[in-house]
């Protein structure tokens, strides 16, 4: 066992009985593509699945399955672990083959599969009690700031239509106004049973996002 990784115990707070476990769990593919971190990545999302599943269901018991689903995909999805992995210092404890030693291109793939492996190797050296109080520990941050899923106008929008109508928004945009430099764009929104709104914004893109959102607020969704 190297000095780093040593380092890198104490960092997750975790000792491992079987050291080529964490080894295996730093090696990337480029520096050794027959034992390397892949299979421990599979099972670590898998793991890491289960865990962040279970805790929103028991800290938020009021919420619906489809909020619930939200906060679990911002929670395990490669930017959040990309953060934690940065947080742990990751990238200096990887074994990397030559092509991937900047960790340029593909490096928030890199960090968010090393993270995962991580949790893999963790459950298989001291099971689930233990791959869970890393997880608790390092999500804690992310889990409690999860408390609000902002979801934007045009999505909230769309979900209703469907569940109501199974139909999308129909959206129209009608007119560009103001100087080349700084336009102004307006656009309608229609749901059935409900008025065409209009919507302004400095793109397409806002302006829909305008009209959503007046049109929520008008029928109280």
């Amino acid at each position: 066992m190297s000095k780093s990784t040593k380092e890198l115990e104490e960092i997750l707070k975790y000792d491992f009985k079987n050291k080529s476990l964490l080894n295996q769990a730093l090696t990337h593919k480029s520096f050794d593509n027959n034992n390397n971190n892949e299979k421990l990545e599979f099972l670590g999302d898998r793991v890491l699945g289960l865990i962040i599943s279970k805790k929103l269901i028991d800290k938020y018991p009021n919420e619906k399955e489809g909020t619930i689903d939200k906060k679990f995909a911002n929670l395990v999805n490669k930017k959040t672990c990309v953060n934690i992995a940065k947080k742990l210092n990751l990238k200096k404890y990887l074994f990397l083959g030559s092509s991937n030693k900047n960790l340029e291109r593909s490096s928030d793939k890199i960090l968010s599969d090393s993270l995962e492996a991580i949790v893999g190797a963790i459950y298989l050296d001291g099971g689930l009690k233990y791959s869970e109080k890393f997880i608790l520990n390092f999500w804690e941050t992310f889990i409690d700031n999860s408390i609000v899923t902002l979801i934007d106008s045009k999505t909230k929008l769309q979900e209703y239509s469907l569940k109501k109508f199974k139909i999308l928004p129909k959206y129209t945009f009608f007119k560009k106004t103001g100087p080349q430099h700084k336009p102004l764009f307006k656009t309608e929104v229609q749901i059935p049973e409900s008025k065409k709104i209009i919507g302004i914004g400095s793109s397409k893109k806002n302006a829909q996002q305008n009209a959503a959102a007046k049109l929520i607020k008008l029928l109280d969704i």
